[in-house]
């Protein structure tokens, strides 16, 4: 009677991970934004925005092996503060957008840093190019976005060497370190 009772407590005891299950959002398209900004001619920032950001974040309370995030980024939404370096950054000097329409990130790890900070390890595509990065993330759970989903805002930030990505036209005017921020939207998905 003992072994039935110490494996009834056992499983008691541990129901609550057996329950947990990863939750999946829907990136928001139209309330996710990503800013990119560096210094030109040695000292003026610039900046661009890309929208239209699509994807899903993954994330389980109680196993962070099952944290998963992926995004997709059309070139065609990038707006920078003026339409000649609109033009230029979506021409093949920079992101080649004809050729290479979309960047895409997935994540290999999330790893929870305590109360509501992550760092996401992951990979980054851009032109033919992919190389690994790291973000700092925030997150922000039942902020509303609609008041009939639930819903979390994450913002992460972190900053790549446009070189290594092949985005190196005009290196002796415009720095190779681009800042990246992102605020990212998400919505629960529908169970189906």
């Amino acid at each position: 009677m003992k072994p039935v009772t110490c494996l009834l407590s056992l499983i008691i005891a541990f129901s609550p991970m057996l329950h947990a299950a990863a939750k999946t959002y829907a990136i928001a398209p139209d309330k996710t934004s990503i800013g990119l900004s560096w210094r030109a001619f040695g000292h003026a920032f610039s900046q661009a925005r890309l929208q239209g950001v699509t994807g899903t974040v993954t994330l389980n309370p109680a196993e962070d092996r099952d944290d998963h995030i992926e995004v997709k980024i059309p070139v065609a939404t990038l707006v920078a503060s003026n339409t000649l370096l609109t033009w230029q950054l979506k021409s093949d000097l920079f992101f080649d957008a004809q050729h290479y329409p979309e960047i895409h990130f997935i994540s290999t790890r999330v790893v929870s840093l305590g109360a509501g900070k992550y760092r996401i390890f992951g990979t980054l595509s851009v032109k033919d190019v992919s190389r690994p990065i790291i973000m700092l993330a925030s997150l922000d759970s039942g902020q509303a976005i609609d008041p009939a989903s639930p819903a979390l805002a994450l913002h992460a930030s972190t900053a790549i060497s446009r070189t290594a990505f092949r985005v190196d036209r005009l290196v002796g005017v415009v720095d190779d370190r681009v800042e990246i921020a992102l605020t990212i939207a998400a919505r629960a998905s529908s169970p189906l």
